[in-house]
């Protein structure tokens, strides 16, 4: 019997502040009806001195779903029970929006850091699947940088792929970005969101929703959509809206990912922001030099120290920032420089931006990230994309998080990389490991490098050398390289600008 499963979930709900005590009965109630069962003896539960171990509860309550046949014992399917679980502890929609509301008006930051940890012990951002991301920092000329092995996105079990494909498709919601999300049950091929709460916030003179990611990449990762299901855009009313948020939330930075696909992020489907309350390496960088914008001397402007291609504008007055943006995105759009690798149009549009916004003592800071998505024969994933040397790190596309300085690599790294450091400490042929050999030219490069790679030493070398790779790809992505060719080039945008 699941009896003390269900009366510790919801004695968890009480203690984390997710359910008041007079709904107790209320939501033990809800709890039996989900796992099929008649009754319960409050009577015969004993309360633990220890903290609640949510995970634990959870595994309890859904083997013994799995058990009684109420669902599919594989990933996939208990995501979507657990997510049922945790609802009947959560508070309506209303009554979230209402504390949130009465909180932002004592600071947004106590609004933000109440909603956050609701997210958490709701467990709809998964505390213990984060906890197994790997993530470490390595130096690059550009300063300290952050990289992480992102495994808290669950593969995809057998037994949810072949019941997708017999599933019938389904255009509700119609991406995982919409209003329609917040408390959907999910299906085989949708996550389950019966325990996501959304904030109703303005944003540009519209309804825009306020959410954390549940991957939670950086501290406090959020994201800001459009209650529309409209497509990205980077416009004037990019800028706008990027602004009024800080202005709603002046602790975090929003970012924006670019409109087109390959520089683009991976949902250009549903208008949306990303932000948070993380200090990116990016915004720590300096300007290395900085120039006069003509028709904007009251603004401060420069090229930002980084890898990538970034000018960035500082001032106190957000709407000359914003025009400011606007001409600069509009020389950009049009501007070509086949020297430089740059084709603006050939049929179809190739250059856009990557817009940041934040506050920094007192004035609005806007870096803007020149993105170009061209391809060539030699590159034909992109030019300024990760190049075929790095695949074996790093493919996928730079969107904004790794734009401003965190890798977030592959899954598949984990065990790749523990199986090349026992070859490499083995004295083994990586080109003779079928499952190692996209590594095993870097490898050797490694080996060359360092006279003595041992036990101690091989977790920190293999770290920083992925550092490096990381670094190459912010290169690869960048427009305009960071030698002596690429800054002259960058001067004839500027010139122009």
């Amino acid at each position: 019997m699941s009896d003390q499963s269900i009366l510790k979930l919801v004695e968890y709900g009480v203690e984390t502040g997710l359910l008041p005590e007079m709904e107790k009965t209320y939501a033990t109630n809800l709890l039996l009806d989900l796992m099929q069962q008649d009754a319960i003896d409050f009577e015969a539960y004993e309360p633990s001195d220890k903290d609640i171990d949510l995970v634990e509860v959870l595994d309890e309550l859904l083997d013994e779903a799995a058990q009684k046949g109420i669902i599919e014992d594989s990933i996939t399917y208990r995501d979507l029970f657990d997510a049922k679980l945790m609802n009947c502890l959560m508070p309506r929609p209303s009554e979230v929006q209402r504390e949130f509301d009465k909180r932002y008006e004592r600071s947004p930051q106590d609004a933000t850091n109440w909603f956050y940890k609701l997210s958490q012990n709701s467990n709809y951002i998964r505390r213990d699947r984060i906890a197994k991301d790997e993530r470490w920092t390595a130096d690059s000329p550009y300063g300290e940088i952050e990289l992480s092995i992102n495994l808290s996105k669950p593969e995809k079990d057998p037994k949810a792929i072949a019941a997708a494909k017999n599933a019938p498709q389904s255009s509700y919601p119609k991406c995982q970005l919409c209003f329609e999300n917040e408390g959907y049950a999910g299906r085989v091929n949708h996550p389950g969101r019966s325990n996501h709460r959304i904030i109703r916030i303005e944003v540009n003179r519209s309804p825009w929703g306020f959410q954390y990611s549940p991957y939670v990449y950086y501290n406090e990762h959020c994201i800001v959509f459009n209650s529309k299901h409209v497509p990205m855009a980077i416009n004037h009313d990019t800028f706008v809206k990027l602004f009024d948020f800080i202005d709603l939330f002046p602790h975090y930075f929003l970012g924006s990912n670019a409109d087109l696909p390959i520089v683009g992020g991976s949902i250009l489907s549903h208008d949306h922001f990303q932000g948070g309350h993380h200090d990116f390496p990016m915004a720590k960088a300096p300007m290395e030099e900085t120039f006069k914008l003509k028709g904007f001397e009251d603004l401060e402007a420069g090229i930002v120290a980084w890898p990538m291609s970034v000018i960035r504008l500082r001032g106190i007055d957000r709407s000359r920032i914003i025009a400011a943006a606007d001409h600069i995105l509009d020389v950009w759009r049009s501007y070509t420089d086949e020297a430089a690798s740059i084709i603006a149009h050939d049929g179809q549009p190739h250059n856009t931006i990557t817009p940041i916004s934040r506050k920094r003592d007192g004035q609005y800071e806007l870096d803007l990230v020149l993105r170009c998505n061209i391809t060539s024969e030699e590159h034909p994933m992109g030019v300024f994309h990760p190049h075929a040397q790095w695949h074996h790190i790093k493919k996928e596309n730079i969107g904004l998080i790794e734009v401003m300085g965190l890798a977030v690599l592959p899954a598949r790294l984990k065990q790749e990389m523990s199986d090349l450091k026992q070859a490499m400490l083995k004295g083994e042929d990586i080109h003779a490991i079928p499952a190692l050999a996209l590594h095993a030219d870097w490898a050797d490069e490694i080996k060359e490098k360092y006279a003595d790679i041992n036990a101690d030493n091989i977790d920190q070398i293999i770290h920083d050398e992925i550092g490096i790779v990381f670094t190459h790809v912010l290169e690869d992505a960048g427009v305009y390289k960071t030698d002596a060719a690429g800054r002259e080039a960058f001067h004839r945008l500027i010139a122009a600008l």
